[in-house]
């Protein structure tokens, strides 16, 4: 994950995350960081200084789970996710085909204080 300084332009900062990143949030009352990655992860990071960020933790949630929102207000974090099944097999017209949501499956999960 990279922090930018938007004021210089430049990089602040890294840390390492998972595969299949789909959001990042900043919680300013916090000094925390949010990726949600698609192997069922998301990466928490803090703002130590404007430019030092560590790893404070990995929370582990359903595969999949990559759409994720950030409440600034309550310090949750919201994502989605469901099962799925296998995927169909590969077709000329879509080679790589996503796997079915299995019914009744859909989940939000709340993390945070």
């Amino acid at each position: 994950m990279e922090f930018w300084n938007y004021a210089t332009g430049k990089v602040a900062g890294t840390v390492p995350i998972g595969k299949g990143v789909d959001a990042n949030r900043f919680d300013p009352g916090t000094g925390l960081a949010f990726a949600s990655l698609g192997d069922g992860t998301i990466t928490v990071a803090h703002e130590d200084a404007p430019d030092k960020f560590t790893v404070v933790q990995t929370i582990s949630t359903m595969k999949g789970a990559r759409t994720m929102a950030l409440d600034t207000a309550n310090h949750k974090i919201y994502t989605v996710s469901a099962e799925f099944g296998p995927p169909p097999a590969p077709t000329p017209k879509n080679p790589h085909p996503w796997p079915e949501m299995k019914p009744g499956t859909f989940t939000l999960m709340i993390y945070g204080q």
